[in-house]
């Protein structure tokens, strides 16, 4: 009995290069959406997802400072500040 498979002397990588995947990342983080980064690399979405969650998921986790001492309160406060001083007449 055969399996109908052919011998190939150097055989074909499957999957995406590397770099395709670098490029579908970066495009994404500079602010493209899954399907536009998808579109434009000529792949499907899904994959697009699939890599930038498990590039994320390889990140270090962000640095938590042990405690706050002050914190910065002006925007907030101007923001207050003018939300009370506007009429709703």
């Amino acid at each position: 009995m055969h399996c109908h498979r052919k011998y190939t002397p150097e055989p074909k990588t499957q999957g995406y290069p590397e770099s395709l995947r670098k490029r579908a990342i970066e495009m994404y983080v500079d602010g493209g959406n899954f399907r536009r980064v998808a579109r434009h690399l000529k792949i499907t979405h899904r994959t697009v997802a699939l890599w930038v969650r498990e590039h994320a998921e390889a990140l270090p986790n962000a640095p938590v400072p042990p405690a706050v001492k002050e914190a910065e309160m002006d925007e907030l406060f101007t923001f207050i500040g003018e939300k009370k001083t506007k009429s709703t007449s």
